[in-house]
C-alpha cells in the first residue's frame, strides 16, 4: 500500500505541475551579471519551494528535470546533464532535511535557531546583492526570453543593505512569534543551495575548463535570493492548502 501511494495519480500530477512550475520560472526571468558575463535566475525559488512542500523524491525530480529542460530550451546544452544531476541533488537534500528535524528541547532553542540562520541569509544577501547585482542591472522578462533587455534598471547598493536588514527582521520576527521552527527551513535550503554552488564550481572547473570562481556569487545570490522568495510562498500555500503540511 505505501509503494502504491508513493505513486498515486496525485503525486504524479504534483510532480508534473511543479517539475513546470520550475522550468518557467528558470527561463521566464534573469538579470544581466556584467561582473560575470552570467545570468542570475530565479529557478532556485521553486526547486525549494517544491522540495519543502513535497519532500525528496518530487524535489528532486521537478529540480533535476525542470532545471535541464531550461538549459536545453535556452541554449545550454552542455549544462543540461550537469544540471539535471546538480538540482537533483540540490531538492533531494532540501526536501530531505525538511523532513528530518533537530530536536532541541524549548521553544527558545528553535528561536534562537531561527534567528541565527536569519542573520546569515540577510548578511549573505546583503553582501552579494551590493557587489554583483547593483549599478546598471539588465532585466530580460517574458517566454520565451527576449534577445534585448526588457528593462534597464538603476540598483543602489542601500537598496541590497535594506533587503539583507529586511529578510533578518522578517524571519525572526516569524520564528520567535508563529514559527520558532522556521529556521530550520532556512538551514536545509542554504545546505542544499551549497551543494548546487559547489556542484557548479566543480562543473565548470573540471569540466567546462572556464573559471569557474567568478560564477561562485552568481549561484550564491541564486540559492540566498530563491530562499529569500520560497519561505513566504511555502507559508502561504500551506495556510491556502493545508493538505501540504502532510
Amino acid at each position: 500500500m505505501k509503494n502504491r501511494a508513493s505513486i498515486s495519480p496525485i503525486r504524479i500530477a504534483i510532480t508534473a505541475v511543479f517539475t513546470s512550475l520550475v522550468f518557467v520560472s528558470t527561463t521566464i526571468f534573469s538579470i544581466y551579471v556584467p561582473q560575470t558575463r552570467g545570468f542570475f535566475n530565479i529557478g532556485e525559488t521553486m526547486v525549494y519551494t517544491t522540495a519543502v512542500l513535497f519532500g525528496p523524491i518530487i524535489g528532486a525530480f521537478a529540480g533535476g528535470f525542470g532545471s535541464m529542460l531550461a538549459d536545453l530550451f535556452l541554449g545550454y546544452p552542455h549544462y543540461a546533464l550537469a544540471t539535471l544531476v546538480i538540482k537533483a541533488c540540490e531538492g533531494a537534500v532540501v526536501g530531505a532535511l525538511t523532513q528530518k528535524r533537530m530536536r532541541f528541547g524549548s521553544k527558545l532553542q528553535w528561536k534562537i535557531f531561527t534567528i541565527t540562520f536569519s542573520l546569515i541569509a540577510g548578511v549573505l544577501l546583503a553582501a552579494i546583492g551590493s557587489l554583483y547585482y547593483s549599478g546598471s542591472v539588465e532585466l530580460y522578462i517574458g517566454f520565451p526570453p527576449p534577445e534585448t533587455p526588457t528593462l534597464i534598471l538603476f540598483v543602489p547598493k542601500e537598496f541590497w543593505y535594506s533587503l539583507g536588514v529586511l529578510v533578518i527582521l522578517l524571519v525572526s520576527l516569524v520564528g520567535f512569534v508563529f514559527e520558532p521552527e522556521l529556521g530550520w527551513h532556512v538551514f536545509s535550503i542554504l545546505l542544499g543551495g551549497s551543494l548546487m554552488v559547489i556542484g557548479y564550481f566543480l562543473y565548470q572547473q573540471f569540466f567546462l575548463g572556464v573559471l569557474a570562481i567568478v560564477e561562485i556569487p552568481v549561484n550564491i545570490g541564486q540559492m540566498v535570493i530563491g530562499l529569500v522568495l520560497a519561505i513566504p510562498i511555502v507559508r502561504a500555500l500551506r495556510r491556502s492548502l493545508p493538505s501540504t503540511k502532510t
